[in-house]
């Protein structure tokens, strides 16, 4: 794939995050491509100026954090990436009772506590100038809104799957590995449990303390993990047309990965990774969602919560036996009302789409009931 602004374009999802971590993603590369050799310094240089920040935190912060206890029942929003999870989780953390993991706290794991009040206010002001909203949906971009765990998990460590979005050409490993957690050594998980658990201490510190609410589509493939932790755990999951996540999936790559590569790919490699990513990753949250006590588990089609979003917060509320609607519905309403302008990506479903995903996906429509489509060609 051609980085449409080459290493021009400044900017990494991990240049905040821990030195350490980058130099082994670097060691374990497989190669740099000429192109991206300035992105590469920038990022470096990046997490190498923030590591005192980092150092401060751990000294000032280290013993609160980890006496700070998670509570036992945390919601899980889980689901394919680009099925509704953010919208869901955005509506979701209306309600006061419940935390979350805030974008700035993701982006900045290692110095969130200390840089909340100076450093994310700068950010923030030169984000919007950039960035007045998330390139991939047109959603607003706030440092205080929701945001997915696996951003902070990839800024602690190398055990995520986003760095596939760093190094496209060993994509495989990095979802086989970090989200299916597929021949990963006992000591690579409990190394990756331990961070888990430290990023979720520092947003419940930061929440007051509050049960957390958390979307991470990676969380799809790791219920046994996540139920080990938290037995008592909450699971919204959610689903939507597949022709249409595929589509999406195909733009997040296009517009993620001239912002994060370090290696070149082509669009026809792009498009193996989505059709065997999502068939690998809905096959096994299939077989893991019998490990979830039926009462614990809701699940939301996209198309129903973007027709009646209410009705179906309400049907999760009443599903999960969570309290409080009733008083955080009007904070709901006016939510929905300010972002009734908002438009979604349109994406063409063409024959060639369709056969693609009928082919790899069919037992999605099958499981969700989705109707299947012909090609207009075919007979």
């Amino acid at each position: 794939m051609a980085d449409k602004g080459r290493a021009s374009s400044f900017e990494h999802p991990v240049a905040m995050g821990s030195f350490r971590s980058w130099v082994r993603l670097l060691r374990g590369s497989r190669g740099i491509d000429r192109p991206y050799l300035g992105r590469l310094l920038f990022v470096t240089l990046s997490t190498l100026l923030t590591s005192p920040l980092r150092l401060y935190e751990r000294l000032r912060y280290g013993k609160i954090v980890r006496e700070t206890p998670v509570h036992p029942s945390p919601v899980f929003i889980v689901g394919h990436w680009r099925t509704g999870t953010t919208h869901l989780h955005n509506l979701i953390t209306l309600d006061r009772q419940f935390g979350y993991l805030s974008t700035f706290q993701a982006m900045a794991p290692g110095f969130c506590v200390t840089g909340d009040k100076r450093i994310k206010p700068l950010l923030a002001r030169i984000a919007r100038k950039s960035h007045p909203t998330r390139e991939i949906d047109n959603i607003p971009l706030s440092f205080d809104a929701p945001q997915e765990e696996d951003f902070g998990i990839a800024n602690m460590c190398p055990y995520s799957f986003l760095h596939l979005y760093t190094f496209p050409r060993q994509a495989p490993y990095f979802f086989d590995r970090y989200v299916l957690f597929e021949d990963l050594p006992a000591s690579t998980l409990a190394e990756w449990t331990e961070i888990y658990l430290t990023l979720l201490r520092k947003a419940t510190f930061m929440a007051g303390g509050k049960r957390l609410v958390l979307k991470n589509p990676a969380n799809t493939g790791r219920i046994g993990t996540l139920l080990d932790l938290f037995p008592d755990a909450r699971f919204i999951h959610t689903v939507r047309d597949p022709y249409h996540v595929f589509r999406s999936m195909l733009h997040v790559y296009m517009t993620v990965l001239p912002r994060s590569q370090l290696q070149s790919i082509d669009r026809d490699r792009i498009e193996e990774y989505i059709l065997t990513f999502y068939a690998k990753l809905m096959r096994k949250f299939l077989a893991d969602q019998a490990l979830i006590p039926p009462e614990n588990l809701v699940e939301v089609r996209f198309e129903d919560l973007e027709r009646n979003p209410m009705a179906q917060l309400k049907r999760v509320y009443e599903g999960l036996g969570l309290p409080g609607f009733d008083e955080a519905a009007p904070a709901v309403r006016a939510y929905l009302r300010s972002i009734e302008g908002y438009q979604k990506n349109a994406y063409e479903i063409d024959d060639e789409v369709i056969r693609k995903v009928n082919r790899h996906w069919r037992f999605a429509f099958d499981e969700w009931g989705y109707p299947l489509r012909e090609p207009s060609g075919s007979s």
